[in-house]
């Protein structure tokens, strides 16, 4: 009950016989100063107890405010481990889905990393709510990209084009950084070859996005649990982890592991050359890193999660890079979390 609410009912019920004792005390002066006193105290007292208790009550309305809820594998997880548990959880769904349910939301591991016009076989006849995908350069660190993805694969075509747009932006901020970092010495030396080296990693990723890549390893989706399990012994899927606990996809954190990762998750390492590059941006003694092509399929560590805004959505470009370094590569919002890493 509301303090409004519960002060309108105190008044009701208080009020008419406070009024019914005055007018008795009408007539007897000497009792009516005391009378008063106490109904005074009374009403106070009730009025603040209320305002108390309305202070205490807890607010009405969404409680799950503030709550995330992650599915997934983290550093230092067993993979087996994971493709293992969840076979168990999906093993013990219910049959059937209640009545008027939607389904269950649940994370699904891809084998090796499919393009956009492969996705629909390999999920079958199913509900998609996204995808993540990274383009997989030997040696180097590529963003992981979340892309809403209803539709598919025209969505995961459209958001690919977004990230390959963004990414040519990168490459070009990258290499003026680079061209602006005046100076011979070490540390000069090192910030040029790391904004070079972006650059050309930036590059990479936009020419394979663009060409649709074999950049897609998993996808949420949405189902009953027998559709679930269908798709769990489809060929080319890894492993369908259900999360019936998931009601809302904006407070949902996804790590899916990355197709390489088959023992323990473990912190990145990135190849990143050394040498001080030559006046095009590359390394004199290091072979340049090969464009991907849509058929690669090796792959080294992730960055951080990027969410690619829906088709309805505009698209924010970044306005502004830090140098990338061994440890993380470039992250077009600095906000996404920290995504699975591999062996």
């Amino acid at each position: 009950m509301r303090a409004g609410d519960l002060l309108r009912q105190l008044d009701q019920r208080l009020l008419p016989p406070l009024t019914r004792a005055v007018g008795r005390l009408g007539d007897n002066r000497s009792a009516r100063p005391g009378v008063l006193t106490w109904a005074a105290l009374f009403s106070s007292a009730a009025v603040l107890g209320t305002a108390i208790w309305a202070v205490d009550e807890p607010p009405v309305g969404d409680r799950t405010v503030g709550e995330v809820t992650r599915v997934g594998v983290v550093d230092g997880d067993s993979v087996p481990g994971y493709l293992q548990a969840a076979a168990a959880d999906l093993a013990a769904l219910p049959t059937t889905t209640p009545v008027g349910g939607d389904g269950t939301y649940a994370l699904v591991t891809l084998q090796a990393y499919l393009p956009p016009q492969r996705l629909a076989a390999a999920l079958g006849d199913v509900s998609v709510s996204e995808v993540f995908g990274r383009v997989p350069l030997p040696g180097r660190q590529t963003e992981i990209v979340k892309i809403p993805a209803l539709r598919v694969p025209d969505d995961v075509v459209a958001g690919m084009a977004q990230v390959a747009a963004r990414k040519d932006t990168e490459a070009v901020d990258y290499r003026a950084k680079a061209a602006a970092v005046t100076g011979g010495g070490a540390e000069e030396r090192e910030l040029r070859q790391r904004y070079a080296s972006g650059a050309d990693v930036a590059a990479a990723e936009a020419a394979a996005y663009r060409a649709g890549c074999a950049c897609v390893y998993a996808a949420v989706v949405r189902a009953a649990p027998g559709v679930l399990r269908g798709v769990a012994a489809r060929p080319g899927v890894r492993a369908v982890d259900p999360a019936p606990e998931v009601y809302r996809l904006d407070r949902t954190v996804f790590t899916p592991p990355l197709p390489e990762q088959d023992d323990v998750v473990r912190p990145p390492a990135d190849t990143e050359p050394s040498p001080e590059p030559t006046r095009d941006g590359r390394d004199e003694s290091t072979p340049a890193t090969p464009m991907p092509t849509p058929s690669m399929g090796e792959s080294s560590e992730p960055a951080p999660v990027v969410t690619v805004p829906s088709p309805e959505q505009s698209s924010a470009e970044p306005t502004g890079l830090t140098p990338p370094s061994a440890a993380t590569s470039p992250d077009a919002t600095g906000t996404g979390p920290l995504a699975p890493t591999p062996s």
